[in-house]
């Protein structure tokens, strides 16, 4: 069963922004550091993958082609017929599935997949409950030893970017952020109006997101910055492939440093099952 996104969310993507955001020609930050740590973590191919609020494919499909088994779901309709028809550009290693649904209702049976990506759902499940669904969906269908890579944003990233663009100055946003530090809920409930501030969103603290993933049964946990210290950072140098090393590598160092955890924009806590 896939449930309703909430009016302020299905606003958000119905105006289409989130379709070149991580797979454009110049790959983000976010993009390229996620894709290390999957490179770092996932079981080698054929595995089976399911990317859940898998987009239109940004990670879906480049795994794909790394020969994986990968069953890409989303709740937003236009994701799913985007990712279908990239999927079938690339013929000779297309997507197992792209399915609308739900990560709180995945379809496949106990201890059937291998990995299992969680890169945007926890961000719109505002309410804990909806998340510990989603993570027990999770674990459910892992099979013994598969891994979870569950993606959040850090409470404190509207602060650093509202002062790194200027939108601190701005009086909506600035409730935006008091909202956030009030109890982690990013209330932009007229992206229409204001579509440079994202959505409806939850903004984790990073040990709440480790508490959460443990929560849902993962015994083993690991909790790393996605962009560190790259992170509301302008003119980052990624299309050089030496500075680009040098960035990736300098961010490694302190991907677990307690004390930066906070500030980077995006935390991600992978589990084993």
């Amino acid at each position: 069963m896939t449930r309703s996104l909430h009016p302020a969310v299905a606003a958000h993507y119905a105006l289409d922004l989130e379709r070149e955001r991580l797979g454009g020609d110049t790959p983000t930050l976010e993009a390229i550091r996620t894709r290390v740590l999957l490179a770092r973590t996932l079981p080698d191919p054929p595995a089976v993958i399911w990317d859940v609020g898998g987009a239109t494919g940004v990670y879906a499909l480049p795994l794909a082609r790394q020969g994986y088994e990968v069953n890409l779901v989303d709740p937003w309709p236009g994701h799913v017929e985007e990712a279908a028809r990239r999927s079938a550009q690339q013929s000779s290693s297309p997507l197992a599935s792209a399915q609308v649904g739900d990560a709180r209702d995945l379809r496949p049976v106990d201890a059937s997949v291998d990995a299992v990506l969680l890169l945007g759902p926890l961000y719109h499940l505002v309410d804990a409950p909806d998340r510990a669904a989603a993570l027990a969906e999770a674990f459910r269908v892992l099979r013994r030893g598969g891994v979870l890579f569950a993606a959040a944003i850090s409470r404190f990233a509207s602060t650093h970017d509202g002062i790194g663009s200027g939108f601190v100055a701005d009086p909506y946003f600035e409730g935006l952020i008091e909202g956030v530090l009030a109890d982690g809920v990013h209330r932009n409930l007229d992206p229409v109006a204001h579509p440079q501030f994202f959505s409806l969103a939850y903004f984790h603290r990073p040990d709440e997101l480790r508490e959460e993933v443990r929560a849902a049964g993962f015994g083993s946990v690991d909790l790393v910055a996605i962009e560190g210290p790259g992170s509301f950072q302008d003119g980052l140098e990624l299309s050089d492939p030496g500075e680009r090393a040098a960035i990736l590598r300098a961010i490694e160092r302190v991907e677990r440093e307690p004390s930066l955890l906070g500030a980077s924009s995006h935390l991600m806590c992978i589990g084993v099952r």
